[in-house]
């Protein structure tokens, strides 16, 4: 008796302690067994991992020689970045990802993209003349 009354129950919702453990979860559930079954991975791009979630976000400074990209970077920081040189000619031509960490130092490429807790393993492909800049 009733029963028509059942089919209206609410679910409880599911618990999410943060948005990035919700697009976690989301994406392992839902996206993930899409993108395997299409072998989305096999054509286009790798699938994501832990720390492209759990990572804080980056941002990406471009722009031509000597516009002032080094001497942003230092007045965000209030302080000098290891490696980098401010000069009249073209001083940088590498890449410089700067992370927080208790020391200030210099991590070569090629060791960032072994560590799973960074989200630099997908460069990997370009090769080490790449991960050497």
């Amino acid at each position: 008796m009733f029963s028509w009354m059942r089919r209206h129950e609410k679910k409880s919702p599911e618990v999410v302690r943060t948005v990035t453990a919700g697009l976690k979860e989301l994406y392992k559930k839902k996206l993930l067994p899409v993108e395997e079954f299409y072998r989305f991975h096999d054509f286009h791009s790798p699938a994501l991992e832990d720390a492209d979630f759990d990572n804080k976000p980056m941002v990406l400074v471009a722009g031509q020689y000597s516009t002032g990209k080094t001497t942003f970077i230092r007045y965000l920081l209030e302080e000098d970045i290891p490696g980098a040189r401010v000069g009249p000619e073209p001083t940088t031509d590498s890449f410089v990802a700067i992370m927080h960490g208790d020391a200030a130092g210099i991590t070569p490429g090629n060791a960032l993209i072994v560590d799973p807790n960074k989200p630099f393993r997908k460069l990997n492909p370009f090769g080490n003349t790449f991960l050497n800049r």
